[in-house]
């Protein structure tokens, strides 16, 4: 599009560099992800093949026009590049994504240091309405104001979920947490009476899990770097949390591969299997046909939000706000939204900062990191109970994880940070010549 924009300016009469800075001045590009296959990259020959007659249009030749979207040391016709190097104002979609990102193109722009190349960041949000509980927020009703909606950025709004009581707030997570259970049994049901599944995988569907029980939840896209699998490393370990007489965890999981993705599939079926595994009792369960109805009561419903990606390639990780926003703690990589999101009392990190690199000895350090976070700090948080059976340490995380998500990490944040960063900006650029 930013080609076709400069094309018709050329036509008009407007030099090639004059048009390509006015389409530049108007143009707002964001980045998504860091990881090379969200990068379309076409070869040379088959640009030519299709746009030999374009290129005249433009005023230049072959190789000009090539250039408009190489990548210095690299093959092929980058459309990343493409838009990187036309657009005038550039982000990324969060605060660690966008070092990655002037990291990842700094070869774009030769003569500047990293810190000064031109890709800020507008950290994704999430739309409230759509994604609160609908009776967690006749919660939010009674006690933040009815307004809150509308005020979704405002602290002072936020500030007020001290004053829900921490009978009211459990009492409504665990009606979220019947519900989402109720769905797993009726989507079981369904399938052995429509597809006549066999008694193994309507089990894998969740038909066992225990309400009682601490439920950890991993919903997403199964790509690989973002290490579905990892909690699966060590099965012993895994076993004892998972059948502690006392203290018992449970896995649910959810999610589709890419059809390309051989390696996302195979991280599917590696779940699948366990979850059949008479071995395992039912406390590892796979929800199928994941979409986003799934998703709400999913994000809605666990008792923690589990994330761990390599880092540095989650540009983001939306469904953790969505789970935050709900009063479900997150326990994750510090790596996109998390990175920022994390303070110290609205859930629990996975490794270090900036991520420990790729590799078996990476993963497994992480891995170690979540089995002893959960062995020593959350398990007993989540059991730690009253005389009245609440457990308020574990709820003053859920306060603290509703306080900051909410807030920070809407929709009307961002909204409001991409029409003030980015676009007014650029309309006004427009509207000067």
């Amino acid at each position: 599009m930013f080609l076709e924009l400069a094309r018709e300016k050329v036509a008009a009469g407007v030099p090639l560099d004059e048009a390509l800075r006015q389409v530049g001045e108007g143009a707002v590009f964001t980045t998504h992800t860091p990881v090379a296959a969200g990068h379309d990259v076409f070869a040379e020959e088959m640009i030519a093949e299709y746009f030999s007659d374009y290129w005249p249009q433009l005023g230049v030749d072959r190789e000009r026009f090539m250039d408009f979207a190489r990548v210095p040391g690299h093959a092929g016709w980058n459309m990343t590049a493409l838009s990187l190097k036309i657009a005038g104002r550039r982000n990324a979609v969060s605060r660690r994504h966008g070092q990655v990102s002037r990291e990842m193109w700094k070869s774009l722009w030769p003569s500047l240091p990293e810190n000064e190349i031109p890709i800020t960041h507008v950290t994704n949000g999430v739309h409230l309405p759509t994604w609160v509980n609908q009776e967690l927020g006749s919660v939010y009703d009674r006690y933040l104001g009815v307004d809150w909606r509308v005020r979704q950025d405002d602290k002072s709004v936020w500030d007020k979920v001290s004053a829900i009581p921490d009978e009211v707030l459990w009492l409504q997570h665990n009606k979220n947490k019947s519900v989402l259970l109720q769905l797993a049994r009726a989507r079981a049901r369904a399938r052995w009476m429509k597809e006549k599944h066999g008694p193994a995988q309507v089990l894998a569907g969740g038909a066992l899990l225990d309400h009682s029980a601490l439920v950890i939840g991993f919903a997403r896209r199964f790509a690989s770097y973002k290490r579905a699998t990892l909690i699966l490393s060590d099965l012993p370990r895994l076993q004892k949390l998972l059948f502690d007489p006392w203290r018992p965890v449970q896995l649910v999981f959810a999610g589709k591969a890419h059809p390309a993705d051989d390696g996302g599939k195979a991280l599917i079926q590696q779940v699948y299997q366990l979850a059949k595994n008479p071995e395992f009792g039912g406390r590892i369960a796979f929800i199928e046909d994941y979409d986003m109805h799934v998703g709400r009561y999913l994000v809605q419903g666990v008792d923690m939000w589990l994330n761990n990606p390599l880092a540095p390639l989650e540009a983001c990780g939306t469904s953790g706000e969505k789970a935050g926003a709900n009063g479900v703690p997150n326990f994750s990589v510090l790596d996109g939204w998390w990175e920022e999101g994390y303070n110290g009392g609205n859930g629990w990190p996975i490794g270090q900062a900036g991520g420990r690199g790729a590799g078996p000895e990476a993963d497994a350090a992480d891995a170690d990191d979540i089995y002893r976070t959960l062995e020593q700090k959350i398990v007993p948080l989540y059991y730690d109970r009253d005389e009245h059976g609440i457990p308020r340490g574990w709820v003053k995380v859920m306060r603290e994880s509703i306080r900051s998500v909410a807030m920070e990490y809407g929709a009307d944040r961002m909204v409001k940070d991409y029409c003030n960063m980015l676009y007014a900006p650029a309309r006004e650029a427009v509207g000067s010549h």
